[in-house]
């Protein structure tokens, strides 16, 4: 489900964009491909996650890593009626306390300096770029151009303009990476095998249980279900979402209309 996660965190991040005060096309790209790159993040508890291999053997490492601390945190906190499991693959890092947490961390990071702020970016920035494909790339950097140097203020220079880039990036890197996590949580809801992202939250004797939609509207991973409805309306959602976007179609929609009402 990589492509769908970040398609979903990529969504997730236009929606939420104008809620976090950004609202043009230079800010809020940046910020949704953050989201989608970050909503790849739990899934370092897979060796054969999109995350886990990106850097080989570096990403790998930590994704051995992640899979042992999930597998001792499960052994320590599962309830009396959780299931015989590892512990390792959609537990630990599936969590909306490892949402928060990682969230929460990547803020005060961000507040360390510029490195520290492009860092976190990147990061996210080459998930997103390696799941999704080069526009993501090439879209922040047109992003990042423009406010440079055609959204910069009368009287400041490109240098003026990259700091408080940087200094924006730092206000919203964390929400970027919480709530990237987040959506990959609530995707791995719809599916079968359900997410406990409610953890330590003890449901039904389990700290572990599993969310998920009723029996019905569950689909499986790399089903028909997601390639066929949900990654089309994920693209079609994270067309429409882009600053401006609607409007355009709105005014197609209407001068279409009216030339089909002349004729």
């Amino acid at each position: 489900m990589g492509r769908s996660h970040a398609l979903s965190g990529w969504v997730v991040g236009l929606a939420v964009a104008p809620m976090v005060g950004l609202t043009s096309v230079a800010e809020v790209i940046p910020f949704a491909a953050a989201t989608a790159g970050y909503a790849l993040v739990p899934d370092l508890d897979h060796p054969g996650g999109s995350a886990s291999r990106i850097l080989g053997p570096i990403t790998g490492l930590i994704s051995s890593a992640i899979r042992t601390f999930s597998g001792v945190l499960y052994n320590l906190t599962k309830g009396p009626r959780d299931e015989d499991s590892t512990g390792k693959h959609r537990h630990a890092s599936h969590t909306l306390a490892a949402a928060i947490g990682l969230g929460m961390l990547a803020a005060s990071l961000g507040d360390r300096g510029k490195w520290a702020v492009l860092a976190i970016a990147a990061t996210g920035l080459l998930l997103a770029a390696h799941v999704l494909g080069d526009w993501v790339l090439f879209a922040v950097l047109g992003a990042t151009a423009y406010s440079i140097f055609g959204a910069a203020l009368p009287g400041t220079t490109p240098a003026d303009a990259l700091q408080a880039g940087y200094a924006g990036i730092g206000g919203w890197i964390g929400v970027a990476v919480g709530l990237g996590m987040f959506t990959h949580c609530l995707g791995d809801s719809l599916t079968r095998s359900g997410c406990p992202w409610l953890w330590p939250l003890p449901i039904r004797g389990e700290t572990w249980y599993e969310i998920r939609l009723p029996r019905l509207l569950r689909f499986s991973t790399n089903s028909w279900v997601e390639r066929l409805v949900v990654v089309p309306a994920l693209l079609v959602a994270g067309v429409l979402l882009l600053p401006g976007a609607w409007q355009i179609v709105e005014q197609a929609f209407n001068a279409t209309s009216i030339w089909v009402a002349d004729h």
